[in-house]
């Protein structure tokens, strides 16, 4: 069943915000089954048709936890794996770096012959005839019965979800025939494998418009076509951009016309089960504003562990320093002593 939170974060937020923490608000959330729902009730007797058997009500909330706890996980899991490999690319590219510097330039020699074999009867041979290549040996021929070498066969493509969830370049996609891609709530990633000579922008050609996509190498005078189709939803092009892993890949950006999970990055093409994704956003999509309100929240905890004021103290706090010593004050000439004032979340506005 497809979480529904992005439907509620504003509300939650609201709350979260109102109360200043997440132990408060956890109280407000199961204060609020307390009250309205059958959650803390218990089926005792045979009769009883509102609640829960004994142990139900606290196992469906460790269940609730742990869902998240462990797509948690993932997350840092994922982190920590795009990391390393960005650590390992960039050893890579310092290694390689360190051998074009350090390895001696090639030179062209050009080899004169001094010396003329004789020809035939004492005759010197010429120039022309010196020059002529030698017959070439027959190759040997194969023996009777000999089997042609195995030509390596594809790496096999995984096809479930859980294999695609494990790999960065497809998380909360799929890896495809001739591309790989991967999305989170606003934005998705699409990895296209290019051959080894492709090191140039210039000898790529990618077209992107707000419903369809095109990648291409140019291999002479002609292009060759690695990409092409129409996309399942709309994009803004305007944030969406592409670069070139030398030898590597095309990476293309893509930034959602609208912000919902896709379950395919072309028309046509096998859809992905959007049930097995991890549909939570993360903390990267979060706007500037939720960003300073859980920001805030962050500091009001640590603050609050430490017995210190809070933010909606400390605002409290400097709008009283402004009026305790001016004229006609009754704390004039008094030193400013905030623990005299009992100041409650909801009596900030930020």
């Amino acid at each position: 069943m497809e979480a529904l939170t992005e439907l509620y974060d504003q509300a939650l937020l609201g709350i979260l915000q109102h109360v200043g923490g997440v132990d408060e608000f956890l109280r407000v959330l199961f204060g609020f089954l307390y009250r309205k729902t059958d959650f803390y009730r218990l089926l005792l007797r045979p009769g009883d048709r509102l609640g829960f058997p004994p142990g139900a009500a606290q196992a469906m909330a460790l269940q609730a936890f742990q869902v998240f706890e462990r797509m948690a996980r993932q997350d840092d899991e994922r982190r920590h794996r795009e990391l390393e490999a960005k650590l390992r690319k960039k050893e890579e590219e310092e290694e390689a770096a360190e051998r074009v510097r350090v390895a001696p330039a090639a030179q062209e020699v050009e080899v004169e012959t001094t010396v003329e074999p004789p020809g035939p009867a004492g005759e010197a041979v010429g120039p022309q005839d010196s020059a002529a290549p030698a017959a070439p040996s027959p190759a040997p021929a194969e023996p009777p019965g000999a089997a042609a070498p195995a030509q390596p066969q594809p790496a096999e493509l995984p096809t479930r979800q859980e294999q695609f969830q494990t790999n960065p370049d497809s998380y909360n996609g799929a890896v495809r025939e001739n591309y790989a891609w991967s999305q989170d709530y606003s934005d998705l990633e699409i990895k296209v494998p290019v051959p080894k000579h492709i090191v140039k922008g210039k000898q790529v050609s990618v077209d992107i418009s707000s419903g369809a996509i095109r990648v291409a190498v140019l291999e002479g005078s002609s292009q060759r076509v690695l990409m092409e189709g129409k996309l399942t939803h709309k994009i803004n092009t305007e944030s969406s951009l592409w670069s070139l892993e030398p030898g590597k890949c095309v990476l293309i950006n893509l930034n959602k016309g609208d912000e919902y999970w896709w379950n395919a990055i072309l028309e046509g093409e096998e859809q992905i089960d959007i049930d097995k994704i991890n549909k939570e956003r993360s903390m990267a999509t979060v706007d500037e504003e939720e960003h300073a309100v859980l920001d805030r929240l962050t500091f009001d905890y640590h603050q609050k562990l430490q017995g210190k004021p809070q933010s909606h103290e400390l605002k409290v706090h400097e709008m009283l320093k402004k009026g305790w010593d001016t004229e006609g004050s009754p704390f004039r000439g008094q030193k400013f002593d905030p623990s005299m004032f009992n100041i409650s979340p909801g009596a900030v506005q930020f």
